[in-house]
């Protein structure tokens, strides 16, 4: 009887101390690059006016055969997982590349009226007003940060950086465990 107990309890006590970066279900954490059922969607901003065209999916995963990047420690994967991002439908990555395409435009306006700071940095607010005016706001989960900016435009992440002598925009999905504090969209640089 007392074994028995010993084992359940251990077993318990494995199971809570691996769950890092699980639901209470035990299941992986979904990346918020697609809204899980309980949740309402992500509200929109910088949608362009016509829907987009979606590519047709291909027939295997971009991501096949990546399992084993980076330096095969063990655990590598799990002790990471928190840096996951979520996976984007074909869908979702054409309305986020279409966002893409707006955000670019009007970041390209805040480089072209010049007036960069230090070391090439655009003044937040002038990013801020830039975003807003494609009705990206905090509720998008808009950080901006010394040239770096990501938004959540409902579909997808954009994110990037802007300066005087830079402009990139990258989509992507939302992370699993984004920095605290920044919103879905920036890397967590920590650990947990």
């Amino acid at each position: 009887m007392f074994i028995r107990r010993s084992v359940t309890a251990v077993a318990l006590l494995t199971a809570t101390l691996t769950a890092c970066g699980t639901e209470p279900s035990g299941r992986q954490a979904a990346g918020a690059g697609s809204a899980r059922p309980s949740e309402s969607p992500r509200p929109k901003c910088a949608q362009p006016a016509e829907a987009p065209t979606v590519p047709p999916s291909p027939s295997a995963p971009a991501s096949a055969g990546r399992e084993q990047e980076g330096d095969g420690a063990p655990h590598h994967a799990e002790n990471h997982a928190y840096r996951m991002q979520g996976s984007l439908t074909p869908e979702s990555r054409a309305w986020g590349e279409a966002s893409a395409g707006l955000i670019r435009a009007e970041l390209e306006r805040v480089r072209e009226e010049g007036g960069a700071g230090a070391y090439g940095v655009y003044d937040e607010k002038r990013i801020a007003a830039a975003l807003a005016r494609l009705g990206c706001g905090e509720k998008h989960g808009v950080y901006i940060g010394n040239g770096f900016y990501s938004v959540h435009t409902g579909d997808a992440c954009v994110s990037g950086r802007v300066t005087e002598d830079d402009l990139t925009v990258r989509v992507h999905g939302a992370y699993a465990e984004p920095q605290p504090g920044t919103g879905p969209c920036v890397e967590n640089r920590g650990g947990h």
